[in-house]
């Protein structure tokens, strides 16, 4: 995938997400299908804050490669889905807004060469990749994974009111 159309993955990604999620009740925004399982809303924040770490850490490598990434217990990530029920669904999708903005930006900053470079994760089941893995898998891939996500949670929702 090159980097224009990672860019263009990421946003149009990110475009159906507020438009799927906007105008949706709160009580299935703050709706959790299980108990392990995230909202939409946690989803949205966790997004909010995922991209832009992402994206600084592919900066942060760029400018000295060393150990990238964090595991799932990184308290930015944690905090950010502990803390999405206190917030409005509005200052998510300004704040996935912003991060919109902030993946162009930072990926029309990088070249294709730049992605080849490799660095180890601190995550041992990464191991050592190329930066193009940032962009690939922790960008696009996972922006998509959690479009998916929200898509099944409105499916289980309404199939949950449906048989009460």
């Amino acid at each position: 995938m090159n980097l224009n159309n990672a860019i263009k993955s990421v946003q149009e990604t990110l475009d159906d997400i507020v438009d799927l999620v906007t105008g949706l009740p709160s009580e299935l925004l703050v709706w959790k299908p299980s108990e392990e399982a995230w909202s939409i809303q946690q989803v949205v924040c966790h997004l909010e804050e995922a991209i832009p770490y992402w994206l600084q850490e592919l900066q942060e490598t760029l400018k000295a490669p060393a150990p990238w990434g964090r595991g799932l217990q990184h308290e930015g990530r944690l905090a950010a889905v502990a803390s999405a029920h206190q917030r409005s669904l509005e200052e998510a999708l300004q704040g996935l807004a912003q991060a919109k903005q902030q993946a162009a930006d930072v990926l029309a900053s990088v070249s294709e060469a730049d992605l080849q470079i490799e660095a180890e994760s601190r995550n041992p089941r990464f191991g050592t990749k190329p930066l193009s893995f940032i962009v690939v898998h922790l960008l696009v891939e996972h922006t998509a994974t959690h479009l998916q996500q929200i898509r099944r949670n409105i499916e289980n929702y309404e199939a949950s009111r449906s048989t009460t």
